[in-house]
């Protein structure tokens, strides 16, 4: 038992007033919901600055938060470097350049999910169903962010990790029925702001350990362990040389956006002038969430051996604990609500995106089209369907994870956007682009991707656990290349059809 009774009680007492919160703005913006399409992208026209707040906090999860300063705890200042400079870096410059193209065509084509823009933007609704299929890879996030949560409430209450799992499942995935997008604008500004000055507590909580300066920390870190002070760690399985940390996170970094619940966020606004406003507030948010991992370094002073009671820290327990053992209840109290937030946002995001796109882009094609006004309630079953998946594969995950369930999330939501990354690249900024030229480089993607992790290629898939940012970059790139060579092709082909009939 990590927590007190005096916690445990507090923190009951404050679940269940955050909980009611949640509900009163999931009943407020269902109210509004009309048909499938208000689910989807709402139709309340909420301020840019409060999509911005919604898109950081979809954007940064509990990953965020609770999984990724776990890999810094192990691995130290080259995490840093992965996680809190070069992938943000690469993904701000990416969602400004995407979005305001993809606003604009997605304006164009009315698409409310991302199979939906694929398709209508290539005129193939062949396209739009495998793309519909790829999406289930995001139940891998979905997993990943169940078990973060999971992981912090049952170390808050003193509770089993099963029965904490199963609530989460129950109340989430029960209030998503209903919710959609409306909603959750609202709640995710909240939980944004509540991750905004959880943030900044969670950063300033490691400040005795700067006593004696930046080189103070560095002295206490190598007296663990050298490695943790090294630009590359040859210890880890993630951060190994600058390929891995620098290459592989631009690649990763520029394709992350490329996800339903990221991309399409945008369009969520109703006056696509208003884009500026929108990406301020999101990325000055962003910011300092992705800061949030130096408290792995915290943590990692605190406990050098991962020891707490007599017991070993798994690596996905390191930040819960931290916050239980090194906070006063109060201020434990709304961090622990603020790491929550942390989950709850991305999770009530791919939920509702995911379940729209099963919905609208795989059961509503096979039943060719006649859902009608039976697709609301086909939503909701498909929401079921969802839990129950999601709830068997976290448990797995909590039971025996390789390393970290994030190794699990991160094989199947990054060939998803290898996948994505060349229909929406060559879909916002190019002309006349044949449907076969994107539908093999997201082939490719996948193929290339799976193929070097599970086959064990390149020097980098030798260890027991591998970085899948490694394959996915190498697939990601392997697609760039090959889709453009098709485009040219096609391109070229196009031209001399048209020369000739002229």
């Amino acid at each position: 038992m990590i927590a007190s009774d005096q916690w445990v009680t507090y923190m009951c007492i404050l679940l269940a007033v955050y909980a009611l919160v949640i509900l009163y703005f999931v009943v407020r913006g269902a109210r509004k919901n009309i048909d499938i399409k208000d689910y989807a992208v709402g139709n309340l026209g909420f301020p840019a600055w409060v999509v911005g707040l919604s898109l950081a906090a979809s954007m940064t999860s509990a990953a965020t938060f609770i999984i990724n300063p776990g890999f810094i705890a192990l691995y130290g200042f080259s995490g840093i470097i992965s996680f809190a400079l070069v992938l943000p870096i690469a993904a701000f410059i990416s969602l400004i350049v995407f979005t305001k193209g993809f606003v604009k065509q997605g304006n164009a084509v009315k698409a409310t999910t991302m199979a939906q823009w694929i398709g209508k933007r290539y005129n193939s609704k062949n396209y739009a169903f495998f793309f519909g299929i790829i999406a289930l890879l995001l139940i891998t996030f979905i997993v990943l962010i169940n078990v973060g949560l999971t992981q912090v409430i049952s170390k808050a209450l003193n509770a089993d990790p099963f029965y904490v799992l199963l609530s989460i499942t129950a109340f989430v995935f029960g209030y998503m029925m209903f919710g959609g997008a409306n909603s959750m604008v609202y709640t995710n500004t909240i939980q944004a702001i509540i991750m905004f000055i959880v943030a900044l507590i969670l950063i300033g909580s490691g400040w005795e350990f700067f006593s004696g300066g930046i080189s103070g920390i560095v002295e206490k870190l190598n007296a663990i362990d050298p490695n943790l002070t090294k630009p590359t760690n040859e210890s880890s399985f993630l951060f190994r040389d600058y390929f891995e940390i620098i290459v592989t996170q631009i690649v990763i970094g520029v394709a992350v956006v490329c996800q339903p619940h990221i991309i399409t966020k945008s369009l969520l606004l109703k006056d696509s002038s208003k884009i500026n406003t929108y990406l301020a507030s999101g990325i000055i948010f962003m910011i300092v969430f992705f800061l949030v991992v130096v408290v792995g370094l915290y943590a990692r002073i605190s406990f050098p051996n991962f020891m707490v009671n007599g017991n070993t820290l798994k690596m996905d327990e390191i930040i819960p604990t931290y916050v239980v053992t090194k906070f006063s209840v109060g201020v434990g109290l709304i961090i622990v609500v603020g790491l929550i937030s942390a989950g709850l946002s991305t999770l009530e995001s791919l939920i509702q995106s995911l379940s729209i796109t099963i919905t609208s882009d795989i059961i509503d094609p096979i039943s060719k089209h006649k859902l009608g006004n039976k697709t609301i309630m086909v939503n909701k079953i498909v929401i079921v369907g969802l839990a129950v998946v999601s709830f068997v594969l976290s448990w797995q995950q909590i039971k025996s994870p390789d390393v970290s369930v994030a190794i699990f999330a991160q094989n199947g939501v990054y060939a998803y956007f290898a996948a994505a990354f060349v229909p929406v690249l060559f879909g916002t900024f190019l002309k006349n682009v044949s449907t076969r030229s994107v539908l093999i480089a997201s082939i490719i993607a996948i193929i290339v991707h799976f193929g070097i992790y599970y086959g064990r290629l390149t020097p980098y898939m030798q260890e027991p656990v591998n970085n899948p940012g490694v394959s996915a970059a190498i697939g990601i790139v392997s697609s760039l290349i090959i889709g453009f060579v098709f485009y040219k092709l096609d391109l070229n082909k196009q031209r001399e059809h048209a020369r000739l009939d002229s």
